[in-house]
């Protein structure tokens, strides 16, 4: 069997028998198509990989310009990858086992301002389909938390507008009820009403919440192009993406007093400590405010 029908079997393997997310073993296939690609102009393969192609491969990553983190993903996914050769019988051992890629520092997640977010919601132009299905967007996750994919995958039917609920397939499969603010139902209502039939002229019908110009359900990519633009539009500064207002969401709840289980749970995190990462946020806005304020700042 060649590199890349290994590399296939791996990742369905990842898909059928450990059940990943269809977005996790799709990063999985982006970090084997960069490592088959390395093996193949190295002329290695799996069989033959050692320790002194590992070193060469992370300085084909070092070259590359990636980012530490990416580089420790990219070393933790071909660790997965020879264990599963072993497991599969095809090594005895695994080379890679004790592959470590660089020390990352955790960064802190980029919130808005108040303002900001303020400037941000009322930027997309509300008289046409597409401005109000992006503000019902920008909207939601500022009210809920929700990440990219959770947007993209909204049907009619999970949301709630009396109760003021949300039902969110997060992560690994799960399922949360988080609550939406008024302002945020009150656009989606005007997107329902004005804006998602206009996608739908013409089209069979579809269940998923917000659609492109073509009446299909929206995609990750378009999601995050528009909320760029926006951004832009609103004069935010830095690269804004879906988690920037996700972020905002959960910083701005803390600050607010907020019990920090309580956001855990809306978040969908399935550890504490991952949300504990916005406490930080919070201490170093409040010193922010303290340097610009206090006349000894």
């Amino acid at each position: 069997m060649d590199t890349d029908a290994r590399a296939d079997a791996f990742l369905l393997h990842l898909r059928t028998e450990r059940r990943l997310s269809a977005n996790t073993v799709e990063a999985y296939g982006f970090d084997m198509r960069r490592f088959c690609s390395f093996l193949a102009r190295e002329g290695v393969s799996p069989e033959s990989f050692g320790r002194p192609h590992l070193l060469r491969f992370l300085s084909f990553l070092r070259e590359g310009g990636l980012s530490a983190r990416t580089v420790a993903r990219q070393v933790s996914t071909i660790r997965s990858f020879f264990r599963y050769l072993v497991r599969e019988g095809v090594l005895s051992t695994s080379p890679v086992s004790e592959a470590r890629g660089p020390r990352i520092g955790r960064p802190l997640p980029k919130t808005l301002t108040h303002t900001e977010v303020e400037r941000l919601l009322a930027a997309p132009d509300s008289r046409t389909p597409e401005g109000l299905r992006d503000r019902a967007m920008l909207e939601l996750i500022y009210a809920s938390g929700l990440r990219a994919s959770e947007v993209v995958t909204l049907r009619q039917e999970h949301v709630d507008p009396r109760a003021g609920f949300l039902r969110i397939t997060g992560k690994g499969g799960k399922e949360r009820v988080v609550p939406v603010a008024l302002p945020a139902l009150e656009t989606l209502q005007l997107y329902l009403e004005r804006g998602r039939p206009a996608f739908l002229k013409g089209r069979g019908a579809t269940n998923a919440l917000f659609l492109s110009r073509r009446g299909r359900p929206i995609t990750r990519q378009t999601l995050w192009n528009r909320i760029g633009r926006w951004a832009r539009e609103a004069g935010v500064r830095g690269r804004i993406s879906p988690h920037s207002l996700r972020h905002s969401f959960a910083g701005h709840l803390l600050a607010g007093g907020a019990d920090l289980r309580a956001v855990q749970a809306m978040l969908g995190h399935a550890d504490i400590s991952t949300t504990q990462i916005y406490t930080h946020v919070t201490a170093e806005r409040l010193k922010e405010i303290h340097r610009k304020h206090h006349p000894r700042g």
